[in-house]
C-alpha cells in the first residue's frame, strides 16, 4: 500500500470513530453550556462574598474585637459541643423540676449538674457567670440571669415551671 493512500484511510478511520463522541457532544450542548455558566456563576457570588466579607471586616475592624480571645480553647480535643451541652442541659432541666418523688440528695446532684452545664455553656459562647461563687438564693437568682442570657444568645432552654395538674370538673 501506498503513503498516500494510507493518510486519507486513517483520517476516515478516526472520523468514523469519533462520530459517536460529536453526536453526544451535540446533543449535550445545552447541558454542557448550562454547568459552565452554573459554575461561573458560583464563583462570581463567592468572590462577591467573599469581598463583602473583606469589607465588613475592614469596617468593624474584627481583628480589634477578636484579639483577646484565646482560639486555641475552642482546639481543645476534650472541648465538649454547645449541641452536647445544651442536650445536657435540656435532660437535667427536665429532672430538676419534675423529681419523681426521688431523695432530695438526687435532686442537689441534678442541680449541680445542670449549674455545671449552665456554666459550660457560658464558656462556650463567651458569656459571664457567677454561680460557682453563689449559694442559696442568690444562686437561684443567678441561674434564672444566665438561663435569660443564654436565651438572649440563641441557645432555648425549657421553661422551668412545674408540671400542671389535671382539674376535674
Amino acid at each position: 500500500m501506498e503513503v498516500g493512500r494510507a493518510v486519507p484511510l486513517a483520517l476516515a478511520i478516526v472520523a468514523v470513530a469519533s462520530l459517536p463522541a460529536a453526536f453526544a457532544l451535540l446533543f449535550c450542548a445545552d447541558e454542557i453550556i448550562d454547568r459552565v455558566v452554573c459554575g461561573y456563576a458560583e464563583w462570581r457570588e463567592r468572590r462577591r462574598e467573599r469581598r463583602t466579607i473583606a469589607r465588613l471586616d475592614r469596617a468593624v475592624e474584627a481583628d480589634s474585637l477578636t484579639r483577646d480571645i484565646d482560639l486555641t480553647e475552642f482546639d481543645r480535643a476534650d472541648r465538649r459541643s454547645l449541641q452536647e451541652i445544651a442536650a445536657g442541659l435540656r435532660r437535667f432541666a427536665q429532672h430538676r423540676v419534675n423529681p419523681g418523688g426521688r431523695a432530695v440528695v438526687w435532686h442537689a446532684a441534678v442541680v449541680d449538674a445542670y449549674d455545671e452545664h449552665l456554666r459550660a455553656a457560658c464558656r462556650c459562647l463567651g458569656l459571664t457567670e457567677h454561680l460557682g461563687e453563689l449559694e442559696g438564693v442568690d444562686r437561684q437568682i443567678e441561674r434564672v440571669r444566665v438561663e435569660g442570657m443564654l436565651h438572649a444568645a440563641g441557645l432555648t432552654l425549657p421553661a422551668a415551671r412545674a408540671p400542671h395538674r389535671q382539674r376535674h370538673h
